[in-house]
């Protein structure tokens, strides 16, 4: 501890970093029932905390005076710091980042003096050609995370938290990556204010420090998800997983409508917009207070960043309701006759009634989709469930259903009477030129495709909803299929969510 504590208190991080405001979010604080305070690192030049640790690790680089260059791999926000150093101490800077990288974060670092080279659908492919460059060229790889120079300069801002509150922080809430960030604010904050809790918080579909605290060693993940791009890291840092041991209380996992409410959160108090890895702390605080309720002390998150790409925002809008739980999505059997709307409609009182979407399948029955609001309480979602089964409605509650949310709501209606041997798979693949025509290309195997859809939310990664009519015969062909395939896939065929619109 007393390592860290010299390089963050020596850390050259104030040429090209300010020390970022801690805000008082009033709306978050009524609602949580506790002081809350914004770090507002999305202020910083480059609007991520990222130049702080780079701009650190680069000055304290041996013989830094004699080299011509530096190279990093990032997915956008370490590669804008390690531009904005590198500009400033006048060395030329090689960024490899994924093709899956948002253009916002290409077009800043090539606007910083950088020369930005795409490689690879993540960042370990673009790791390892940063490497190839760093043999070929000489120039010494800046690490995004797993670095005692880059943690020491992410660490500065635990020590502007300690300086600028000084009654009882309860809680500071640290998203989380590989861990460079966590790791030198909690190595600091727990040397001056032990007592307070140091929580990291991931999504639930890229917690790899979660999944290697739980099991006392570095896990690597086979796969993340990538909405969060800022932290979509497979394997935690082997100082970083250290330092956390040590330090960090806990771990706290969110979903991705967890992180869209909190973006709106934010957009609320500040009137910014954070990008998904820069509300991780909101959603985290959100979580934790849920859990343990309203604490004594402050609550701190850090808002690690601000580029957001404005397609996103699509994707945002539609699920932050959500994850708010303000909206409740139904899946409802009603009677084909007239005014059986009406009839359920009044079932479900004065509420609010957000989306209706059904077609006509038979004489007898009625598939509906429907969106409620709500107070974004459990308890009112659990009665109208109640309400609506005692009525006599078949009901299933979608607001956790992911096929659903992402899908059958914009496809509601796809009823296919008389398909034999349908098989309806989920896909992920990277969003770039060619990638669905690589898609369809190789899906060309005889098999017929029932049913295709196919929408893009703005983010790294497209996704497909396919129906295939695959012979049991064809099962081995399938799996075969499958595999050659590349990309992320999920069976749905039992899905309710399915059986009850498509099928």
């Amino acid at each position: 501890m007393n390592k860290y504590i010299e390089k963050i208190l020596s850390a050259r991080v104030y040429d090209v970093a300010t020390e970022s405001p801690l805000d008082d979010a009033p709306l978050l604080s009524r609602r949580l029932g506790a002081r809350v305070l914004l770090k507002r690192e999305d202020l910083q030049s480059v609007f991520s905390f990222k130049l702080r640790g780079a701009y650190n690790k680069i000055w304290n680089l041996p013989d830094r005076q004699k080299l011509r260059g530096v190279v990093a791999a990032s997915a956008g926000n370490h590669a804008q710091g390690v531009a904005l150093a590198a500009r400033e101490l006048d060395l030329e800077a090689i960024i490899v980042m994924p093709q899956t990288t948002p253009k916002i974060k290409v077009d800043a670092v090539e606007a910083l003096g950088a020369t930005a080279v795409l490689r690879g659908d993540a960042y370990d492919e673009a790791y390892l050609h940063a490497l190839e460059i760093e043999a070929e060229k000489g120039f010494p790889l800046i690490h995004p995370y797993d670095d005692p120079d880059t943690i020491a300069g992410q660490g500065t801002i635990g020590m502007e938290l300690c300086r600028q509150f000084a009654d009882p922080i309860h809680a500071v809430f640290v998203p989380v990556g590989g861990g460079g960030l966590i790791g030198g604010v909690a190595a600091f904050m727990k040397c001056l204010r032990p007592e307070t809790k140091i929580i990291g918080v991931e999504p639930e579909d890229a917690a790899c420090m979660h999944a290697s605290l739980a099991r006392g060693k570095r896990v690597e993940l086979d796969q993340v998800g990538i909405f969060a791009d800022g932290v979509a890291v497979r394997k935690p840092g082997k100082e970083t997983f250290r330092l956390a041991r040590r330090y960090v209380d806990e771990v706290v996992l969110v979903t991705t409508d967890e992180i869209c409410a909190a973006i709106k959160d934010v957009f609320d108090d500040t009137r910014t917009l954070a990008e998904p890895a820069g509300a991780l702390g909101v959603a985290g605080m959100k979580r934790y207070v849920e859990r343990e309720g309203p604490p004594e002390g402050a609550l701190v998150a850090i808002v690690s960043g601000a580029n957001i790409n404005l397609d996103r925002l699509r994707h945002v809008a539609e699920r932050a309701e959500l994850g708010e739980r303000r909206e409740v999505l139904l899946a409802a059997t009603i009677p084909e006759s007239p005014g059986s709307f009406r009839t359920f409609c009044h079932t479900l009182g004065r509420r609010s009634i957000t989306e209706f979407n059904y077609r006509y399948s038979d004489a007898e029955a009625a598939h509906v989709f429907v969106g409620v609001r709500t107070d974004g309480g459990r308890q009112e979602r659990e009665q109208i469930l109640t309400e609506l089964r005692e009525a006599g409605y078949e009901t299933v509650d979608m607001t956790d259903n992911e096929m659903a949310k992402l899908h059958v709501r914009h496809l509601v209606g796809g009823h296919a009477n008389g398909l034999a041997d349908e098989r309806l798979f989920r896909f992920e693949f990277p969003e770039r030129p060619g990638a669905l025509q690589n898609f369809l290309d190789r899906m060309g195997r005889g098999w017929n495709i029932s049913l295709f859809h196919y929408r893009n939310h703005g983010s790294a990664y497209g996704r497909v909803l396919a129906g295939m009519q695959v012979p049991p015969e064809d099962e081995d062909a399938l799996a075969t299929f499958l595999a050659e395939l590349g990309y992320v896939w999920l069976e749905e065929t039992e899905n309710p969510a399915y059986r009850a619109f498509l099928l």
